[in-house]
């Protein structure tokens, strides 16, 4: 049965489809030896060779998923021409091809999904879907319950309007606060950029939630698999 050249990508593991769509953009795949460069390609993956760089692409392997605790100091990519820690040296242990379901910033912390499962993937990661996460976020200054509704009604960012779905005042120190926030969107660096608008530097983030998926009391840098629960939780998104 014939697929999208992308799916076939992203069910083998091989990168999201987003990620697989810019391979075959960039004439990496190739269809029994022809390169294949037109968006909406398809194949099949029982009867031709689809391969990328030269490489036959490996049979599809069972979906795994993986909740991890990142810690800060690593990179969210599968590897680092710099050679500076990758997320993916927290799991080594795992056999499966993961790859990692959106970003959080080199210095963040917390909630990240790890799968194989590139159309799983692809539907948490897009707009329209609007899945939503929550983070803990320490910033300088002071901010008192009487500006909170100043950070509910958002703010415009250059690259559009960013309004949180909560903001909820959790505690303060001598010099900082923190906050829950949750946005539906997962636009580059938005929690920071957000608060800094509003006159208040990010010292520390932290994703305790991301869709169905709660961080819970699981250990910086440890990671498990996700409960037959929440994948079902997922499927359903």
């Amino acid at each position: 049965m014939e697929k999208r050249l992308s799916k076939i990508l992203a069910e083998a593991g091989l990168a999201s489809r987003r990620a697989s769509e810019r391979l075959i953009a960039e004439g990496r795949v190739t269809v029994n030896g022809q390169a294949v460069t037109t968006q909406g390609a398809t194949a099949d993956p029982e009867r031709d060779v689809v391969a990328v760089d030269g490489r036959p692409i490996p049979a599809s392997e069972p979906k795994r998923y993986v909740l991890l605790n990142k810690p800060r100091g690593y990179l969210t990519t599968r590897s680092d021409p710099r050679g500076r820690p990758v997320v993916l040296d927290l799991v080594k242990h795992e056999r499966a091809r993961l790859f990692p379901v959106g970003r959080l910033d080199f210095d963040a912390e917390g909630l990240l999904l790890l799968t194989n499962d590139g159309a799983l993937a692809q539907r948490l990661l897009h707009p329209r879907f609007e899945v939503e996460r929550v983070y803990e976020v320490e910033v300088e200054g002071r901010v008192a319950r009487g500006d909170l509704p100043r950070w509910e009604r958002g703010v415009v960012l250059p690259d559009g309007p960013a309004k949180p779905r909560q903001v909820r005042l959790l505690r303060h120190t001598s010099e900082t606060t923190w906050l829950r926030l949750a946005f539906a969107e997962g636009r580059y660096r938005e929690v920071k950029r957000f608060c800094q608008a509003l006159g208040h530097r990010v010292v520390r983030l932290r994703r305790v939630r991301f869709g169905p998926l709660r961080l819970g009391n699981l250990a910086p840098g440890v990671a498990r698999p996700l409960t037959r629960e929440e994948i079902a939780q997922l499927s359903t998104l």
